[in-house]
């Protein structure tokens, strides 16, 4: 039975300028930031009317944070990080804007296309763009004493480029949007399984980045090929060529390691290729705007064959591709007086 705690949303604290008085709105923004981050001191050409909004989202000792803001300058120093060090490592995936990090005399520029990357024990210095533009982007902090990553190696990968539109980096990417978008979706009792997603993903684009996969622990390497996996499954569904074996030498393992990978995912790699490319199908086959197209051509589309794809969709969904098409393209359609009640109109 369900306990009414799991149904409980994510914790999340939500801050959003319209709800401040404007000559308070830069010092309530520079507060959360302080506890989301680190202590800092902040400057923006905009403080007398500070327009931002952010979200805090609480993933057990990790959060994500969502945010938009006017250019900011951030600084954290040494005598902040004496007074308070969470120890935290920070991502930040650019969505909009860009700007620019100092530190130890090397200056960094940040922008769509590449995580920003810090670490709450360093003096830095960041300054967001200098056009009017609004930064959208959202920060995640992990803990250093969780990262499955050794300290010196995470240490050696701040600052470095990480791109966010290919590999790994992509997987994290696609990942914190998704996950942004769906917050409704989540509940209490999913916080330290979304956790740990991102502490791992995080921990492989630092090793990534530093060419020590190696360095992973072996539950965080399985996770993350696994991700990647399903990832290329994705993107391949249209190739009739996908199976097991051409997964597996895309990836470089064997399709014994493969099977042994998805074995804690209850479906093997056959299955979920033809459950995906099913539930691709099955959509259109409901979309009114391919209501004139052959259903073989759907099938074809997504990588299967005729005959596969409708004795599959039947022993899916219990019914053949036709009788889908017409129950939902009727359920769509506006009744007329002259539509027999138990059947399609034709």
């Amino acid at each position: 039975m369900t306990t009414a705690s799991t149904q409980q949303p994510l914790p999340s604290v939500v801050f959003s300028s319209l709800d401040v008085a404007a000559p308070d709105r830069f010092a309530r923004w520079r507060e959360l930031l302080g506890s989301t981050h680190a202590p800092m001191d902040l400057h923006s050409d905009h403080a007398a009317d500070f327009r931002a909004r952010q979200r805090v989202i609480g993933l057990g000792d990790v959060a994500v944070w969502p945010a938009a803001f006017p250019p900011v300058m951030f600084r954290r120093t040494a005598k902040l990080i004496r007074q308070s060090d969470p120890e935290n490592y920070h991502l930040s995936l650019m969505l909009r804007g860009g700007g620019a990090v100092t530190w130890h005399g090397r200056e960094l520029r940040t922008r769509p296309g590449v995580y920003h990357s810090n670490d709450s024990s360093r003096p830095v210095e960041i300054r967001t763009g200098a056009q009017p533009r609004r930064i959208v982007m959202i920060g995640v902090e992990v803990p250093k004493a969780v990262l499955p990553l050794p300290r010196q190696l995470a240490d050696r990968a701040i600052g470095l480029p990480m791109p966010d539109g290919h590999g790994v980096g992509a997987l994290l990417a696609q990942f914190l949007t998704q996950f942004v978008r769906s917050l409704t979706d989540y509940r209490l009792s999913d916080a330290p399984r979304l956790g740990a997603v991102v502490t791992d993903l995080v921990a492989t684009v630092f090793a990534h980045t530093l060419d020590r996969e190696n360095a992973l622990p072996p539950h965080t390497h399985r996770y993350t090929t696994v991700l990647r996996i399903k990832a290329f499954i994705q993107q391949n569904l249209a190739d009739p060529r996908l199976t097991p074996t051409t997964v597996a030498a895309a990836h470089n393992i064997s399709t014994g390691y493969l099977h042994r990978i998805f074995r804690d995912e209850g479906v093997t790699v056959a299955a979920l290729i033809r459950r995906t490319r099913l539930e691709r199908a099955r959509a259109e086959l409901a979309d009114p705007i391919r209501a004139g197209e052959h259903i073989h051509t759907i099938a074809a589309r997504w990588g299967l064959t005729a005959a596969e794809f409708s004795r599959s969709f039947r022993a899916a969904y219990g019914m053949t591709p036709s009788d889908h098409r017409h129950l939902h393209l009727h359920l769509r359609r506006p009744c007329r007086a002259t539509d027999h009640p138990h059947r399609p109109a034709r």
